[in-house]
């Protein structure tokens, strides 16, 4: 009985942890037409590019239709579609990518329809589609990353499949939901071993435009589902999408949409069970119910000997296992004056930090999460597995846990100065961060990036790099802190994928937000922006209707008036050279193209030399060519800067 619960468990491990596929790739198509440069459709082509991310995504139903211009191949047709689970935000950076994309790998094409990689579609033409209310283009995409399923059951995986997406597209078309989506699953109940072959969960979703009528919608989507066993079932894939400008299905054998299943099918096993089966089911089921209770209350019971036998002091350095870190509940009452609204340094989503001191007069910081977050739970113990194996100058430091009478808390080192938001964004705080210390904060927390990418014993790519997650000691000494959606690769990674993305809206990397794939190149881009933040002393911003930092940036660079974008706090003496170095920097690290941001060993050497001669940057990610001012990205382009002091930096100009 143990050998079958452990063999259940370890499957349980292996399928929670198993990298989901990764996401379909963009695609462009063309009817041909192509429109020249400056012409009447350019002009107006720009227009939409500027307008269409923005209304679609503060719409509540992430959709807009734009018609640009009159008469013939000088009225563009517009339309823009978010997938019905996302936030604004993801919707606007993902048609803000695609028509850069589009203009990208079609360029000059009057007609391009492109997917972005299930997450956003969108189609401008010089023929008026928008009229139509079905998919005059449409496309069937697939993944090299999903696997196929084996011939054996193949047959029996596709009518799940077709099964699957025709209740989801019932639901999406029966207008129960203003988006015109549907999410669904398939949950498979049945053993297909014998066959040579497992059958996974299944999971879809289905939507129209959100204009469509229920009726108009269903004749949509039952097309898609027409072109399904043609172009898809074929190839035997575990995923795949069929789309186009009114409507599309997706479905694979990973949950990739946000939030739980709409719809919900369970397929039953296709031969009976006899009585004796069920029984001895139902048995088995229940003694590894009861050997797991056993084993967690055994768990419990242990852990709680372990807390009051643990020393309640040492130093996370001769850390070998989480037990002798342990801090006793009455140890923090105390330190906090039993947690005292006076001693509270800030809340969160998950919990509120407090200040403390330890007996030996040790300053603390105690994160105490709530009793109600699961979130909050899995990502302490994901920064506890990791911290305590960390070891840098630029890292916060944890000094114990406690984990007592329903109670979580983390305990840190005390950083008196708070954290970098409180002080760069803050016009009377930030008047007393001069050059230099902003400079030596930078640096700082450059090299704690190359300690956790190259130099710890473990590659982490930390996920979530922001100005509130740097803390700055009595020294303004930058400590990089809250490790709780940390990831670990393994010696032969580069890349993961997951389907859950989270972070913070402003710091995610374009590969990231839009599909979920994550390298050391994520905490690059973060950097950038944090580097750029520092200078100008400017947030970013990246909301609705608001010009993002990026494109302020990228402005000022190109015409040469950086200086203008220099934090006031700086005043007037700073040097100028320094300066627009750490803005270079900081655009070469929010490139578009991950192999195009330098790795942290290589930024560290950058801000380290006062000779080296950095790369001019490419227009960064998420800004789009709206005017002549805007360099496009296609070619090399040398222009003349202002003649502010460059020390003995070059090749400033943008590529």
């Amino acid at each position: 009985m143990a050998t079958i619960l452990a063999a259940v468990l370890i499957l349980a491990v292996l399928h929670h942890h198993l990298p989901p596929a990764e996401a379909v790739t963009s695609i462009c198509s063309s009817n041909g037409r192509n429109y020249t440069e400056g012409s009447s459709y350019a002009v107006n082509l720009g227009r939409v590019i500027d307008s269409l991310p923005t209304k679609a995504s503060s719409s509540p139903s992430l959709f807009a239709t734009a018609t640009v211009g009159a008469g013939a191949n000088q009225t563009v047709y517009a339309i823009g579609l978010c997938r019905g689970d996302l936030v604004a935000y993801t919707c606007l950076v993902c048609l803000r990518s695609g028509l850069s994309d589009a203009k990208l790998d079609c360029p000059l094409a009057m007609d391009v329809s492109i997917d972005v990689a299930d997450t956003c579609h969108l189609r401008f033409s010089n023929l008026d589609f928008v009229a139509s209310t079905n998919n005059s283009v449409q496309q069937a995409f697939f993944s090299t990353y999903y696997p196929t399923v084996a011939s054996s059951v193949a047959g029996r995986f596709n009518a799940l499949v077709a099964q699957l997406l025709q209740a989801t597209a019932d639901y999406a078309a029966s207008g129960s939901s203003e988006r015109r989506f549907a999410t669904g699953e398939m949950v498979v109940d049945e053993d297909t071993s014998q066959l040579g072959g497992l059958i996974p969960n299944i999971f879809a979703t289905a939507q129209c435009t959100p204009d469509l009528t229920p009726a108009q919608c269903g004749a949509c989507l039952a097309g898609a589902m027409a072109e399904m066993p043609r172009q898809v079932f074929p190839r035997n894939s575990s995923g795949a999408s069929f789309v186009g400008e009114r409507c599309g299905l997706r479905f694979a054998t990973y949950s990739f949409y946000n939030g739980n299943a709409m719809v919900q099918l369970h397929a039953r096993p296709q031969g009976k069970k006899t009585a004796t089966t069920t029984v001895l089911i139902t048995v088995f089921a229940i003694l590894a119910e009861l050997l797991a209770l056993s084993l967690v209350g055994f768990w419990v019971w242990k852990k709680k000997s372990s807390q009051r036998k643990a020393p309640l002091f040492i130093n996370v350095e001769d850390v070998e296992n989480f037990e002798s870190i342990f801090i006793g509940l009455s140890i923090l009452r105390s330190a906090t004056n039993n947690f005292d609204e006076k001693n509270k340094l800030g809340e969160g989503g998950f919990g509120a930090v407090y200040k403390g001191a330890l007996p030996d007069g040790q300053e603390i910081a105690v994160k105490r999460l709530y009793q109600s977050t699961k979130q909050g739970l899995g990502q302490m113990k994901n920064e506890l597995a990791m911290m305590v194996k960390l070891q840098h100058k630029n890292l916060v430091r944890i000094i114990g846990v406690c984990l007592e009478d329903g109670e979580h808390m983390l305990v840190y080192e005390y950083m008196p100065n708070k954290s970098l938001d409180t002080i760069i964004f803050d016009p009377d705080r930030s008047v007393h961060l001069d050059w230099g210390s902003r400079f030596r904060i930078i640096n700082g927390i450059a090299r704690g990036l190359q300690y956790l990418h190259e130099h710890s014993q473990m590659t982490i790519v930390h996920r979530d790099l922001k100005a509130s997650n740097v803390l700055l000691d009595a020294d303004m000494k930058p400590k990089i802190s809250d490790f709780g959606l940390a990831k670990i690769f393994t010696d032969d990674q580069t890349r993961k994928a997951t389907s859950l993305i989270i972070g913070t809206l402003g710091y995610m990397s374009p590969e990231y937000a839009l599909r979920g794939h994550y390298t050391t190149k994520l905490d690059v881009f973060s950097f950038g922006i944090l580097v750029l933040e520092i200078v100008t002393g400017r947030r970013n911003n990246y909301a609705v209707n608001t010009e993002d930092l990026f494109s302020l940036v990228w402005k000022h660079w190109v015409e040469g008036t950086i200086a203008e974008l220099s934090d006031p706090g700086l005043g007037r003496h700073y040097p100028r050279g320094e300066v627009l170095k750490c803005i270079n920097i900081g655009l070469l690290c929010v490139q578009q193209n991950p192999t195009d941001r330098p790795s942290m060993s290589t930024v560290v050497v950058m801000l380290g030399s006062d000779t080296i001669s950095l790369e001019a940057p490419y227009r960064p990610a998420y800004v789009l060519n709206r005017s002549r001012s805007y360099i496009d990205t296609t070619e090399l382009v040398k222009e003349p800067l202002c003649s502010e002091p460059q020390s003995s930096i070059t090749e400033l100009e943008p590529r």
